[in-house]
């Protein structure tokens, strides 16, 4: 490979090797690289690494979001519908939280995402069997082995493509974007579908109030490609809160309840939400604040943030610390809750519906999760905003009410009575 100042190998080895490293990473960044204004990566306190990983991470392609596509249940849980067997009300979850209703699926998450996947692939103009890497976001499994990726590769005929499982709970689909572009970036694939998608409906404790009202169910889906223009995830910085790691826990799922007397499908959940309310707004705040420092951008030069949607109140905190004005913040809290990895790709997916994203746009990506996972990214938008198809693939009609399925869950847990020693017990 050479570059408009010479042999590349020539530069490479001078930077790892000179004492004047910095200064020959900067010409050589000067001469090859002077038409991009950002660095993706921070500098690194070793001038050695920081040469080597610079010069390596410029000199590759950008992966470019080219499809995308969403599949929600049609079936709708309200407020009002949640006071039927709770003590609250649609004042109360309002206030709270900004949510009035969101959607319960009668469909497992693997058929949600496959649907949400073909419609994002029929959006890129591609087939399944152009797809190199599944990447399925979620904390929402049907079985632990084998994978839920690999289901979807299947129901997709995605033959042969790689298949990932990505659980950081509401980051997911952050994490998996950012895995997936890298992926590209370093040649490993060409074309990726990652997932975010929950099932929450059928391992929440309907009897909490205080997690009842909040989670919702959903899917949505992008394909990544190679571009040579930069676009796509141009700044990335994720991250975990460990110190409030207790805050947020789903007891009864995972092996560590195993052998304790639960009854699979019954949960109690830690949810403190005043810390995790003070731990959400630190961490996006600074997090964006960050990104958009370290790709030499400002929040004016924001076109649309896509925040996590898991509290209208933490939205609004995260957008006036970042300088962002409500009217650039796509909000999807009020119809759909708190999806966990669905969110930000079913806001990103209806902001590119409503118009809201035109070619070029820099987007704000910023969430959190149970972890406490944190994750920000810059996402420059490429040269389409359209689809350039449309999937036949559709959810099979529902025929029970997002209450009724609520209701017969119910009936089936008893998390307080016959699995309540067990939960009680530390992991």
């Amino acid at each position: 490979m050479r570059t408009k100042g010479g042999n590349f190998e020539r530069w490479r080895l001078r930077a790892r090797h000179s004492r004047h490293a910095v200064r020959t990473v900067d010409v050589l960044r000067s001469r090859s690289l002077r038409h991009s204004r950002r660095l993706a990566v921070p500098r690194p306190s070793a001038v050695a690494p920081f040469a080597v990983r610079a010069l390596t991470f410029r000199f590759m392609r950008f992966a470019s979001i080219t499809g995308w596509g969403s599949a929600m249940p049609p079936a709708v849980l309200s407020n009002a519908d949640l006071s039927t067997f709770l003590d609250t009300s649609d004042e109360w979850i309002t206030t709270r939280t900004g949510m009035k209703e969101r959607r319960i699926s009668h469909v497992s998450a693997v058929e949600l995402s496959t649907v949400a996947a073909a419609r994002a692939l029929a959006c890129a103009g591609l087939d399944a069997r152009d797809v190199d890497l599944v990447v399925y976001g979620s904390c929402s499994f049907e079985e632990q082995v084998p994978n839920a990726a690999s289901a979807v590769q299947k129901a997709l005929g995605a033959e042969g493509a790689a298949a990932m499982d990505l659980n950081t709970a509401c980051t997911s689909f952050l994490y998996g974007l950012t895995a997936a572009s890298g992926m590209i970036r370093t040649g490993v694939v060409r074309c990726a579908v990652v997932i975010g998608v929950e099932l929450i409906s059928r391992y929440i404790d309907w009897s909490n109030r205080n997690v009842a009202v909040l989670f919702g169910d959903g899917a949505a889906a992008v394909v990544l490609q190679p571009s040579d223009t930069e676009s796509g995830v141009i700044g990335a910085l994720l991250g975990c809160d460990t110190e409030a790691r207790a805050s947020l826990r789903v007891r009864g799922v995972g092996l560590g309840y195993g052998g304790r007397g639960i009854t699979l499908g019954d949960t109690s959940w830690d949810f403190d939400g005043q810390v995790i309310f003070k731990r959400a707004v630190v961490a996006m705040c600074e997090s964006s604040s960050r990104v958009l420092a370290q790709c030499g951008v400002s929040a004016d030069d924001v076109s649309v943030m896509v925040p996590h949607q898991a509290n209208l109140r933490i939205i609004e905190a995260v957008a006036k610390y970042a300088g962002m004005p409500m009217d650039k913040v796509v909000l999807t809290v009020q119809r759909y809750g708190n999806m966990s990895a669905a969110t930000v790709p079913v806001a990103l997916v209806e902001a590119l519906e409503a118009g809201r994203v035109h070619p070029g746009s820099l987007l704000l990506m910023t969430g959190f999760g149970g972890g406490l996972t944190w994750a920000s990214l810059i996402v420059r938008w490429g040269d389409r905003v359209t689809p350039l198809g449309t999937s036949s693939r559709e959810l099979p009609p529902c025929t029970k009410s997002a209450l009724e399925m609520v209701n017969e869950i119910r009936a089936t847990q008893d998390p307080h009575g016959r699995s309540a020693c067990g939960l009680a017990q530390p992991v």
